[in-house]
């Protein structure tokens, strides 16, 4: 599931037409409409993300707020604001990717990278 479709349903869950959304959240049906079928790249606006997630009935700090936020910054093409304070994360990053690839890590990258994600 991508980022529009999330918010989609979300949006339909608490009843929300696509009008009344945009109307509340001020901004343009058309775009929206677009971000929703992933025509249209997502904006980088915390405080308007916050606000939508709001308006779609997501609760601070629950599974769907974390979600909804992980999702925004795939769509954005960007690592999630949170992992740039772990330094940590942020060095195993590189292994990961090149894993993800198909590349194969060192068996020490590779026990490396497993500890990290067991300890989280």
């Amino acid at each position: 599931m991508n980022f529009g479709e999330f918010v989609r349903n979300k949006r339909l869950a608490v009843g929300l037409s696509l009008r009344e959304f945009c109307e509340l959240a001020q901004i343009d049906a058309s775009n929206w409409s677009k971000i929703e079928r992933n025509r249209l790249p997502l904006f980088d606006n915390r405080e308007k993300l916050e606000m939508i997630a709001e308006l779609t009935g997501l609760e601070r700090n629950t599974d769907d707020w974390y979600m909804f936020f992980d999702l925004a910054a795939i769509a954005q093409k960007k690592i999630p604001e949170e992992m740039y304070s772990d330094k940590e994360v942020i060095a195993a990053l590189p292994i990961f990717f090149r894993t993800v690839r198909g590349d194969k890590p060192t068996q020490e990258e590779l026990d490396r990278l497993i500890d990290l994600m067991k300890r989280r």
